[in-house]
């Protein structure tokens, strides 16, 4: 992974407090934590609804 400087955080502090993220989630990753929740919660987590979004989460954490 090549990069030229730090990660740009996407999800600010109150889209991120708004959300209920804990603390330890609060990361570079938080904007796409944040759409996989609220599949979640839309899709009464049913765990093939949002396999894209757990995907682009789980992805990005590795990354990190």
């Amino acid at each position: 992974m090549t990069s030229d400087g730090p990660p740009e955080m996407i999800a600010t502090q109150k889209e991120m407090a708004e959300a209920k993220l804990p603390l330890g989630y609060r990361d570079y990753c938080a904007h796409l934590l944040i759409s996989l929740n609220k599949c979640r919660t839309e899709t009464w987590y049913l765990p093939w609804k949002c396999e894209d979004e757990k995907h682009s989460w789980e992805k990005c954490q590795y990354e990190e």
